[in-house]
């Protein structure tokens, strides 16, 4: 075990816990999904419902659902009234993910919709007070200017992923079209005065946006 795993573990270990049903979420993604490790996991779950605590939103709009692991965290930070519109473009997902969603305990504070966020979340007429991106990064900066829309002054957008594994630094990526999507979103964001932002070194990095 390397430096940095064993910080993660010591962090892990005086934290929160992640929970008995999100553990078994978290084991069945990476078990029976391509790709698990992008269900959002221990450390950035507690954070997503840590930071909605904090803001205390009433409407939540997720880009992105997976396996629902992340909808579930920020529909735990919730009041009872609040409520999570999270929105998963590949239907392929759905019998997976659904299930998970609606047994969850807190089942009645999602909407689980499969469609395209950027064209269908407009549609709702819902003004949210915070919006998590964390879906197809070669559109983000279309989903991020989507979300400027439909999410209130003084409102957050939270971007996942916005490090994308080092690769916005490394140009033998250059070519690849999710690479590109992630730095054409990193440099949209950095010189848009609309907002303010800060970029947390988290796992994939984590990008939280506030709207001015």
């Amino acid at each position: 075990m390397n430096a940095s795993e064993q910080i993660e573990e010591y962090i892990l270990a005086h934290m929160e816990p992640e929970g008995e049903y999100l553990h078994r979420l978290w084991r069945a993604t990476n078990i029976h999904l391509l790709a698990g490790r992008m269900a959002s996991g221990h450390l950035q779950g507690r954070l997503l419902k840590m930071l909605v605590r904090m803001a205390r939103p009433r409407r939540i709009l997720e880009v992105g659902t997976f396996s629902g692991y992340s909808a579930i965290c920020l529909a735990e930070g919730l009041d009872d009234d609040g409520r999570v519109y999270t929105f998963e473009i590949d239907d392929e997902l759905e019998d997976f993910t659904r299930p998970w969603i609606e047994n969850s305990p807190v089942a009645n504070r999602i909407e689980f919709i499969i469609g395209d966020a950027i064209a269908m979340a407009p549609q709702l007429d819902l003004t949210f007070d915070m919006t998590f991106l964390d879906g197809d990064k070669r559109t983000y900066v279309e989903a991020y200017e989507m979300a400027l829309k439909v999410t209130r002054p003084g409102g957050y957008i939270l971007a996942d992923n916005t490090l994308w594994d080092g690769h916005v630094l490394d140009r033998a990526y250059d070519r690849d079209a999710m690479t590109r999507g992630i730095e054409a979103f990193n440099d949209h964001v950095a010189g848009d005065e609309r907002v303010e932002k800060v970029i947390l070194p988290l796992r994939d990095g984590l990008t939280i946006i506030r709207i001015k």
